[in-house]
């Protein structure tokens, strides 16, 4: 159901059918304004860089492949510009906060830690059930709530809550030989990206 209204409307993108990306802007602009105002924590500046996703993925329209959900297409788009925008304007206030918190840089170790980890996260994603992966990915991917949710895939809000606990569950336990460091990363993952 979900996956058709994803095609049809990329299909129509294809086609240079703007009311198309009018039901994009429509749906996930919340979302991507919200993405981009945590990063960035200003409302006008969040307000240009949402815009700036959709003109962007309007222009990629005919190069986009997308497999997953639109919307966590989109978001991480919205992630990505935000964390463009960061670098540019705040490079400054970034390394001064890097001479001052020279304990919280990154050696090339940590980073493959935390690609590892990531790696790992989204090994674990993926051995969840098909409609316990799409209930999870729609709640922390997409921010959706268990309301919200439910009337998407057309279920209860307690199937919501029981997928969800389901998910956690199973990932608590895949996961189990990174959780001294999985709390730190894994809120980064589940919010940022």
């Amino acid at each position: 159901m979900l996956e058709d209204k994803n095609n049809d409307l990329l299909k129509r993108l294809r086609l240079d059918d703007q009311a198309a990306l009018k039901v994009i802007f429509q749906e996930h602009y919340p979302t991507v304004y919200r993405a981009i105002y945590r990063i960035v924590s200003d409302q006008g500046i969040a307000e240009d860089l949402a815009q700036d996703v959709f003109m962007r993925f309007w222009e990629k329209r005919h190069k986009i492949n997308i497999q997953g959900a639109i919307g966590a297409y989109i978001r991480r788009m919205a992630v990505n510009e935000a964390l463009g925008y960061i670098r540019k304007h705040k490079k400054y206030t970034i390394e001064e906060m890097a001479d001052h918190h020279s304990s919280a840089t990154t050696s090339g170790e940590d980073m493959y830690m935390d690609n590892e980890l990531q790696a790992q996260v989204n090994k674990a994603i993926d051995t969840l059930p098909p409609k316990c992966k799409t209930v999870f990915m729609l709640s922390r991917f997409e921010e959706l709530s268990y309301k919200e949710i439910s009337q998407k895939l057309d279920i209860s809000p307690k199937t919501v809550e029981n997928q969800i606990s389901k998910a956690l569950k199973t990932l608590r336990t895949a996961l189990k030989t990174y959780l001294s460091s999985i709390v730190y990363i894994l809120s980064f993952f589940l919010f940022y990206n």
